[in-house]
C-alpha cells in the first residue's frame, strides 16, 4: 500500500485534525502510514489525471491548507515515517513537529 493522497483522504485528515484540535483530552498526535512500503506516496496519480489544471490547483491549495492546520494546531505532532515520504507525503511529514523513523533500518551490518 502506498497511501496516496486523494481528495477523500485529505478531507478525512482535515476532519481528524479539527477534532483533535477541539478535544482537550488530545495532547499529542502521531501520524503514520498503513503498511511498510510507504508513509505517504504523494498525490493519487489516477485521481490527479482526471483533474483540469484549475481543479489541480484548487486541490493543491486545499492540501496545503490542511497541512498548515497540522503545522499550527497548537499541539505537538509526531510523524512516524514507515517508508517512503514522497511529494505531498514529504510535505505532510514536514508539517509535523517531530519526524521519526517508525522502524529501524534493515538489520544487515555494513561490510
Amino acid at each position: 500500500m502506498l497511501n496516496a493522497l486523494n481528495r477523500k483522504t485529505v478531507e478525512e485528515l482535515r476532519d481528524a485534525l479539527q477534532d483533535a484540535r477541539d478535544d482537550s483530552s488530545v495532547r499529542v498526535l502521531i501520524l503514520t502510514g498503513v503498511g511498510e512500503k510507504s508513509f505517504v506516496a504523494g498525490a493519487d496519480i489516477s485521481e490527479l489525471a482526471q483533474r483540469t489544471p484549475v481543479d489541480g490547483k484548487d486541490f493543491s491549495l486545499f492540501g496545503q491548507s490542511v497541512f498548515h492546520l497540522l503545522e499550527t494546531l497548537g499541539k505537538p505532532s509526531i510523524c512516524a515515517i514507515n517508508g517512503f515520504a514522497l511529494g505531498g507525503g514529504c510535505e505532510l511529514a514536514l508539517s509535523c513537529t517531530i519526524r521519526w523513523p517508525a522502524r529501524p533500518p534493515s538489520s544487515g551490518s555494513p561490510k
